[in-house]
């Protein structure tokens, strides 16, 4: 069973200005500037039918290109962080998109997706890192200088079953524009 996600790929250029920000976090597990994505919708473990009539569902989108930019780091988890992450601004586009692929899921019967889409790439995964430590991490790295980019499409990855994902393959990729 393959376990799906949408989302857009980040570009190299980006990515690599982000990896930049490695190091200087005692307890994070940094992801690897190749597995940088921003998730639209998390699908989950599901069969080999369903993966097919997820494809052809997501086949069918027609939406513009648009501008993404990443703005600023933050981290998720409070009191008990659980990951860094580069914040994306929320364009309306954006939101669209993300929203259009939350009815399409439910819509074959996928349950809704727990979370708010509050939309981000995760640079690390925290495992004991205090929130001291964080805030300080962020005080110290937290300006960065905005990075914008063109999202012409967008894409269903697969990951192994494993804490932490990665290395992500593209299993399609749907036009924007």
């Amino acid at each position: 069973m393959p376990r799906l996600f949408t989302g857009l790929e980040i570009p190299a250029d980006i990515a690599s200005d982000l990896s930049l920000l490695r190091g200087g976090l005692f307890g994070a597990r940094w992801i690897e500037m190749e597995d940088y994505h921003l998730t639209l919708r998390f699908i989950g473990d599901i069969d080999e039918a369903t993966a097919r009539e997820i494809h052809s569902k997501l086949e069918r989108v027609q939406r513009k290109s648009f501008t993404v930019a990443i703005d600023g780091l933050g981290s998720f988890g409070g009191a008990k962080p659980r990951a860094l992450i580069a914040r994306a601004r929320p364009a309306r586009a954006l939101i669209e998109l993300q929203a259009q692929q939350e009815r399409l899921m439910r819509s074959i019967g996928l349950p809704p997706e727990a979370r708010k889409f509050t939309p981000h790439v995760t640079l690390a995964r925290l495992r004991s890192a205090s929130s001291s430590a964080v805030a300080e991490y962020l005080s110290v790295r937290g300006g960065i200088v905005p990075r914008v980019f063109e999202a012409k499409r967008f894409v269903l990855f697969s990951s192994r079953a494993s804490s932490g994902g990665g290395p992500y393959v593209i299993e399609a990729a749907y036009p924007l524009g």
